[in-house]
């Protein structure tokens, strides 16, 4: 739940890779009841998941990602920060993979180092390498993790100080520097439950102050009207610069963790944060189309509809409904995003839900939809969602897999791939696939999954 360049690229205001406006007719989609898919064990996810970290072992080791065609690596930045071995670590742990996660542990902690001349965004540096310190840390008990992931806070501070309280969104780790002051709510409010957590462990509440903070303030130039947020905000003025709302990319994980923070951190105001959005959200984005229902577009002061899409991002959002207690809605609206996944046999990026034609034809190996089938599994026990699980994890085997590892797709339609595993897919999808297989491997009832699905415990652990 991601990366607000989705929601400035569908406005116009750059473009996506892998963008394509032409649309194929929509083929119908099986009845999930009906649902035949391949069991799949926990076995085989854990084989799929080490097929992956083996590739990235032999041809990226100590870089930040693997490029799985041309067997390769890429850093995001100008050196590595080892982005994959610390996302992919706690579902290592999870999935009791001791070999892989020592070796991973001892790669972090000879090459991991922070005081490097180079900026770094906030958002994706937070979600993924400090949030997996933080949980592998409460997995492990390696004390190690925590003194990074303190380190990492630390050094990432002076994205706080603006006129708001709203953080930049770049920062330089070494001098400090900050910069880019036009933000969305997705990147200004998904670090509660990371920094809320290492208040906890470090007994100093200035993570959470801050980072709730930031919530607070984006929360409060909601539309007075509907309720409703916009995509992009200046954090220094306050003013909207793009008045679209939905629940997809840009806007997703801020609300996300007004309803997990709640959660985790027993905090009543983000419970009403949550409550004042989800209403805005069923009032006014929902919308039902052939007898399915939908979340779409609309103005944030309006409330009108402005476009009736939804995508791969968007798909997090059964498992807020099922979480937040509606899962009448939640399993209505993965019924819609198991509908949009078997339009090409595996998800596109995004979709027009009036006529069912891909619009983005991408497929970045998103997690979101696995995400909502295990959390309705969960709160339901109804079979068909690990049915549903098992399809989402066969066509990945089938469409991604590549002998280095795992590939994102550049198109649905045609299966081509593209030269990139993200470490989300280790993260991410692979511990879904794991915890729906095996739900004891982890007790659901004692965390708070992240955006990046690293895993909080709910107490001072």
């Amino acid at each position: 739940m991601r990366k607000i360049g989705t929601v400035l690229a569908l406005l116009g205001l750059s473009f996506c890779p892998g963008f394509c406006g032409k649309a194929l007719a929509a083929m119908p989609a099986p009845e999930i009841s009906a649902l035949e898919s391949q069991a799949v064990t926990k076995e085989q996810v854990k084989a799929e998941f080490l097929h992956a970290w083996n590739g990235y072992k032999q041809y990226a080791w100590g870089h930040d990602e693997l490029k799985p065609l041309s067997k390769g690596w890429s850093d995001w930045y100008g050196e590595p920060l080892l982005i994959t071995p610390v996302d992919a670590l706690d579902t290592m742990l999870v999935m009791g993979l001791e070999k892989e996660a020592a070796e991973a542990k001892q790669l972090i902690f000879s090459q991991l180092n922070f005081d490097k001349d180079m900026e770094v965004q906030h958002f994706e540096i937070s979600i993924r390498v400090l949030g997996g310190l933080i949980s592998s840390y409460q997995l492990d008990g390696d004390k190690r993790l925590l003194k990074l992931a303190t380190e990492l806070a630390d050094r990432m501070s002076p994205v706080w100080n603006s006129k708001t309280g709203m953080p930049y969104r770049y920062l330089n780790l070494k001098t400090g520097k900050v910069s880019g002051a036009l933000s969305g709510p997705a990147e200004i409010g998904t670090y509660v439950l990371e920094y809320g957590t290492l208040s906890k462990l470090t007994g100093n509440p200035a993570y959470y102050e801050k980072a709730k903070k930031a919530m607070t303030a984006v929360y409060e130039r909601r539309s007075q009207k509907t309720g409703l947020m916009g995509s992009v905000i200046n954090i220094n003025s306050g003013r909207w610069v793009v008045k679209d709302s939905s629940v997809g990319g840009g806007i997703d994980s801020y609300y996300e963790c007004c309803l997990k923070g709640a959660i985790l951190f027993q905090d009543p105001e983000l419970k009403a944060m949550w409550d004042t959005h989800v209403a805005a959200i069923n009032k006014y984005l929902a919308d039902e189309s052939t007898g399915n229902l939908w979340y779409g577009h609309a103005g944030m002061n309006s409330g009108k509809r402005s476009l009736s899409i939804f995508g791969a991002l968007d798909a997090f959002f059964p498992a807020m409904l099922a979480l937040g207690g509606d899962l009448e809605a939640a399993a209505r609206l993965e019924n819609s995003c198991y509908k949009m996944w078997s339009l090409h046999g595996i998800e596109p990026e995004m979709t027009n839900y009036k006529s069912m034609k891909v619009i983005a034809p991408n497929y970045p190996l998103r997690p979101e939809i696995i995400e909502s089938a295990y959390y309705l599994y969960h709160f339901t026990g109804d079979e068909k969602y690990r049915r549903m699980a098992n399809n989402f994890f066969n066509s990945t085997v089938k469409y991604c897999r590549t002998d280095a590892g795992y590939a994102t797709l550049s198109d649905v339609r045609s299966k081509k791939q593209a030269d990139s595993q993200p470490s989300y897919f280790l993260a991410e999808n692979m511990k879904y696939f794991y915890l729906i297989s095996d739900p004891e491997a982890l007790d659901f009832n004692k965390v708070i999954f992240t955006t990046e699905a690293h895993p909080m415990f709910k107490t001072s652990r």
